[in-house]
């Protein structure tokens, strides 16, 4: 089995576990969260107006609890995300994952066309010189995602997933089954990645 075929079985495991925990989320009761401590930082309807700051809106709700129990855990670092889940229980995160996958996605805009033509084949076709995959294998064609298994890319803002990938690659971010995104990322260069994250930004 091929590492990136054995990252999916694991995936699928993964899967069927968070996939029921997130299932018992109740989005009328992370209402008052969501105000309190979301709101500044991701909008109310989980479509962040800070470009450094993920949209959340139409994200897969497991894909979302495992985010914030990662947090929670230790095994994904951020100094603003982790002291706020050290103060909400396990209730609160499949209440939050819940809610901001019920609101409505964002209607992504690009705006740089030749990062976006660069962007386009790379995410549809990879780069077969140095083994990159398509991001629309794990992704989907619209970035909508595989729900359970990949998260929602499209509309997401070019700086926040600039980021994430520039994390992969460097190992600063370690919460990717089987080190998949670590491996894919660290075979981009500085222009795909910012390609890649132009082009998501405007799917929807």
């Amino acid at each position: 089995m091929s590492r990136l075929g054995g990252c999916a079985s694991l995936l699928l495991l993964f899967a069927a576990f968070s996939a029921l925990a997130a299932s018992k989320g109740d989005p009328a009761k992370a209402q008052s969260t969501v105000n309190s401590v979301c709101a500044a930082c991701h909008g109310a309807d989980g479509n962040s107006p800070i470009p450094a700051n993920p949209n959340l809106a139409g994200q897969h709700a497991e894909y979302l609890y495992k985010q914030l129990t990662d947090y929670k855990a230790g095994r994904r670092k951020n100094p603003v995300m982790t002291p706020i889940v050290a103060n909400l229980s396990d209730d609160d995160l499949r209440n939050l994952a819940a809610y901001f996958s019920a609101q409505k996605p964002p209607a992504g805009t690009a705006k740089d066309r030749d990062l976006v033509q660069l962007g386009q084949k790379l995410y549809r076709g990879g780069n077969a010189a140095n083994g990159t995959p398509a991001c629309s294998a794990c992704h989907s064609p619209d970035g909508a995602g595989i729900p359970v298994q990949y998260p929602r890319l499209a509309g997401q803002h070019n700086d926040y997933t600039v980021v994430q990938l520039q994390s992969f690659r460097s190992g600063e971010r370690t919460n990717d089954p089987n080190s998949m995104m670590r491996v894919i990322a660290g075979r981009m260069s500085d222009k795909e990645i910012a390609a890649v994250a132009e082009y998501v930004s405007g799917l929807h």
